[in-house]
């Protein structure tokens, strides 16, 4: 997996430590998914589905592509699917701010936020 530093004015904040970090209870969320491909850019958003099946993992679906998050310590693992075929993986800083992942992909200068909103219900049978 490609590891790095990240160049954006956030770098600081990712890559402090992640202890004390508050992520999302297990269950399912509706979200948002937020990416900028420039420093200076805001993030492009969109809506996202948040699978948190325990502490340390996380997936996002939007439309037919999945991020595959591990959380270990103060890195995460990224692997990003589309059907059965990995198409990237990269490992990074993360940070938790309130309901908010924020993590960055160095090598393609790209930082992003999950977006984690309310907990969907249960389907009822």
């Amino acid at each position: 997996m490609r590891a790095g530093t990240i160049p954006f004015a956030l770098a600081a904040a990712l890559l402090g430590p992640a202890a004390g970090a508050q992520p999302a209870a297990p269950g399912r969320y509706a979200g948002q998914l937020c990416v900028a491909t420039q420093a200076q850019k805001e993030p492009t958003c969109g809506a996202a589905e948040v699978d948190v099946p325990s502490t340390r993992r996380l997936t996002v679906r939007v439309s037919d592509i999945v991020y595959r998050l591990a959380l270990r310590g103060s890195q995460l693992d990224v692997t990003t699917m589309h059907g059965n075929m990995q198409i990237d993986e990269f490992s990074a800083a993360y940070k938790w701010s309130g309901d908010t992942l924020l993590f960055g992909d160095p090598a393609k200068d790209a930082r992003y936020e999950i977006r984690v909103g309310a907990k969907k219900r249960a389907a009822s049978s």
